[in-house]
């Protein structure tokens, strides 16, 4: 358990009652859903603390289940992963097929000094990932790939910026028919900018192509610097294409922004990054969400930035085992890889906390388990109840374990944990850190 700073240990203790951006932990940029199996899959980049540059060195995953309780699965892939690339990890997205997930990112060619783009493939949404060629797939020194599949089965990839590109990918989607083409940026099909001769359109970078009662969407960041969220919509997957407005106008604290939309449970939400954390800007960027709506003819609202985020999908289930690193929202904790697999939540000091959001009680728990480890004297778990300083329901005493992945199991009883209610963990104890938390699940009388 290294010792770094937490960028979310400078948030006021006000700031709990938001939901965005959803990740507090880390920055990350650049969004990329995937619903599959009943969860929203979130692929980001990470943006390294303090960077003044686009320094980012790894890709990371989340998902969900409702929307704004978020759980942490690491890096599944990195620049190193590509035995071919040098540096940046930026924009990609990760789409399923025919039992495996397949990620196009663009990364630097260390052997041409170009931006590429490469493809990783795994069994499993989470990953790991592993380098589907040993070379890129397509390499024409632009960036941001998006990938769709059409309803008759024809995957294409869309890139660029400063042009729009796309190739159809074959079946096997590592590799493609003819030649990349370049789609014709027109003003009537993205859009009219002014004060520069050699960009007349508003488009810019990160495209995020999709299909939608039987219209094609392309959503993209528009107009450098600071750039707004607008899109354009065609007949076919390859134009023509017919500029249809701003979705989401400059704000938030970033020059950049990417976009990326889905629909998940009856409702649709649009993705996006900002620089709303503590120490935020343009390259310490935060992902953040919003649900809306279409308008009855297909088109997409304006969509401005919240702190709320998006409503929560259901209710949490706290008797089966739940991750430490789901969250909805967070003060001072890290999360890390666990010795026992998966992540865990640490570098936990006194006074901070974790919010899980919508959790379902009923007829009421009794106890309380979390799987902990501590290489000093430990600490304590409050568990409280709509709020940090909420009532109190238990609280659970975390030894000394020898170690920071020398895990234990603690108990402890709880009562009024009945009815729906947002849980708050809330970590006291002495100086430094306490301890780390890989689990946790309450259990019903007669369990």
């Amino acid at each position: 358990m290294a010792v770094l700073l937490s960028i979310a240990a400078f948030f006021p203790a006000t700031a709990a009652r938001a939901d965005n951006p959803i990740v507090q932990t880390i920055y990350t940029a650049d969004p990329a859903p995937l619903v599959y199996n009943g969860r929203v899959y979130l692929y980001t980049g990470h943006d390294e603390d303090g960077s003044t540059y686009f320094t980012m060195k790894e890709w990371r995953v989340w998902s969900s289940t409702d929307m704004v309780n978020w759980t942490d699965h690491g890096s599944p892939l990195s620049v190193a992963t590509f035995s071919w690339a040098k540096s940046d990890a930026w924009a990609g997205q990760t789409i399923y097929r025919n039992g495996k997930f397949y990620w196009y990112v663009p990364t630097t060619n260390r052997a041409t000094g170009r931006m590429a783009i490469g493809v990783a493939v795994s069994d499993s949404p989470t990953g790991p990932f592993k380098d589907a060629l040993g070379h890129p797939l397509v390499e024409n020194g632009e960036i941001d790939p998006t990938v769709f599949i059409d309803d008759n089965g024809q995957a294409y990839l869309y890139w660029g910026n400063p042009h729009l590109w796309y190739v159809k990918l074959n079946a096997d989607m590592i590799s493609y028919s003819g030649s990349p083409t370049q789609i014709s940026l027109t003003t009537a099909g993205f859009g009219t900018r002014t004060g520069d001769a050699n960009r007349p359109t508003l488009f810019e970078e990160g495209p995020w192509v999709y299909k939608r009662n039987g219209l094609y969407y392309i959503v993209f960041a528009a107009k450098c610097c600071s750039e707004f969220i607008a899109y354009s919509t065609a007949p076919g997957p390859t134009g023509p294409w017919t500029y249809r407005g701003t979705i989401m106008p400059t704000q938030g604290s970033s020059f950049t922004n990417h976009p990326g939309v889905i629909d998940f449970q009856g409702g649709s939400y649009f993705f996006y990054h900002n620089g709303a954390l503590p120490g935020g800007g343009g390259f310490t960027r935060s992902v953040a969400v919003e649900k809306f709506t279409y308008n009855a003819d297909g088109t997409i609202p304006t969509i401005n930035m919240t702190t709320t985020g998006a409503p929560q999908v259901g209710t949490l289930n706290p008797y089966v085992r739940q991750e430490a690193e789901t969250i909805a929202w967070e003060s001072g904790v890290e999360t890390e890889p666990a010795g026992e697999g998966g992540m865990n939540v640490g570098w936990i000091e006194n006074g901070d906390s974790i919010k899980v959001k919508g959790v379902a009680f009923g007829a009421g728990a009794t106890s309380f388990d979390a799987r902990v480890a501590s290489a000093t004297s430990g600490g304590k778990i409050e568990l409280r109840r709509d709020g940090l300083n909420g009532t109190l329901m238990g609280t659970c005493d975390v030894p000394g374990t020898g170690g920071w992945q020398t895990w234990a199991n603690v108990s402890c009883p709880v009562s009024g944990a009945t009815g729906t209610h947002d849980l708050y963990l809330k970590f006291t104890g002495g100086s430094g850190y306490l301890f780390n938390v890989n689990w946790w699940r309450f259990n019903a009388a007669g369990a």
